[in-house]
Formats: C-alpha cells, structure tokens, sequence
C-alpha cells in the first residue's frame, strides 16, 4: 500500500511539475515539494532538494527544445544566471536555519496567481518589440533580478515562477522566448541548489528521487514540445490554465491535511 501512495504521489507530483516546466519555466518545487511533505509527509528541506535535483534533467532537454526552435536568449541568460546561482547557495543555507512550516506557501501561492496573470492578461510580446530595449539597461536588469529569484529558488525553489514573471514584464520578453531562457537558467540554478540542500542536509531515499526525476522528465518533454508548436494566445492559456489548477490543488489539499 505504501509503494501504492508514493508511485501514485510521484507520477502527479511529476505530471504537475512537468507541465509546469514544459509551458511556463517553473520549478519543479512549486508542485513537487508540497505534494511530497503534504502526502508522504516528507521533511520539507529534503523535499525541496529532490524537487530541485528534478529540475536539472527536465530544464536541459527543455532548454534544448525551445533553443531549436530559436526561443532561447542565451546571452542575456547567463549574466542573469551568475547573480542566480550566487545568491542560490544564499536561500538554500538560509532555508536549513528556518522551521519547516515556513517554506512552501509561497511558491504555491505564487503558482496560483501566476496563472491567473497570464489568463487574464496574456503576454503578447513580439520578437520584434523585444529588440527595442537597450542591451546595457536588460543586462543590468538581470543582475538585480538574478539576486531576488536566486534567493528564492534556494530558499523555497520558486525561482522559475519568478524568473518567468520578471522575464516578460521588467526585460519585456515574448512568452515562449522567456521560458526557453527561463528554463536554460534553471538547470543550472537547480543543480547548485539541490546540491547545496544535500550537502547541508542528507541525500534522499532513491525510490521517491527516481521517480520524480522520471515522471517530470516525460510529462516536461510533452509539454514543451507542445509549446513551442502553439500560437501566442493559446500557450497564455495553456501555462495560465496548468498554474491555476496546480496551485488551487496543492493549496486545497494542504488546507484538509
């Protein structure tokens, strides 16, 4: 029975997370982590580090997809990404200092009001409208907002919900472009993180981790596929519909336990 629940528990959690990854950027931890300390009653700083140890496959072959369909903006990506991952290793070591209950409602939070933004005012951008911000203004952009979703990424691994949010309205990036960047910057983010959570804390038990790892990789490649074929408007709705849902969800379920 209890190979039941966590087989049951992993392929939702990585169905979530994978859609997640695969049409808005997100981290696998928005969906991953609570699911795990809500229904396996998981310890939630090593429930985070599995999330984020997830992301790093799933974010790769995503990062790859949208970068062959040309939605990838990888020069603006890595000066964000250094400030990231500096300040990654800051919130995941801040993290271990906290009580247990105070990480997670956040990102699902987040989650929620992140899909309802993109449903109700979709993002339009164009390629074209992009290319009408100055280089020096986008690269000092990102540095400043590379410290606040790294702390975030480390301290509760909401970094791409955050990511995405700041790549289509400060930097003024096309949806499918901001998630292709988004997900270039997390695989790395997400390696420096969930190394960090076990190096500070303890490696998980190899059941739960495989098939986290697993289950996200499938449903993030569907997903991103997907993405990359669809129209602007629709892909708004898609990533708006698949936030909403998994927030409302996680949040539903942790407010009966």
């Amino acid at each position: 029975m209890e190979w039941l629940l966590m087989i049951a528990v992993t392929f939702f959690a990585g169905m979530g997370a994978g859609l997640g990854t695969g049409f808005a950027g997100m981290s696998a931890a928005a969906v991953i982590s609570p699911m795990l300390i809500t229904f396996l009653d998981m310890d939630p700083y090593l429930a985070v580090g599995i999330a984020l140890s997830s992301d790093v496959l799933v974010s790769a072959v995503s990062a790859y997809t949208y970068g062959k369909n040309k939605n990838l903006d990888i020069k603006n990506g890595l000066i964000m990404m250094c400030s990231v991952l500096a300040f990654t290793v800051v919130g995941s070591y801040i993290a271990s200092l906290l009580p247990p209950t105070t990480m997670g409602t956040f990102s699902v939070f987040m989650t929620f009001l992140l899909g309802i933004k993109f449903i109700v005012k979709p993002v339009m951008t164009t390629k074209e409208t992009m290319q009408n911000t100055s280089a020096k203004k986008r690269a000092v952009h990102s540095v400043i907002c590379g410290v606040m979703i790294g702390f975030i990424c480390g301290f509760v691994g909401a970094g791409g919900m955050m990511m995405l949010l700041i790549l289509t309205t400060v930097l003024g990036y096309e949806l499918k472009t901001a998630v292709g960047t988004s997900v270039f910057i997390m695989t790395f983010t997400a390696l420096t993180g969930a190394v960090s959570h076990f190096a500070i804390g303890s490696l998980p038990g190899w059941p739960v981790w495989i098939l986290c790892i697993v289950f996200t990789f499938l449903w993030a490649r569907i997903a991103a596929v997907f993405a990359n074929k669809a129209e602007p408007k629709t892909l708004n709705r898609a990533t708006g519909v698949v936030l909403v849902v998994l927030g409302a969800v996680i949040m539903l379920f942790t407010f009966l336990k």
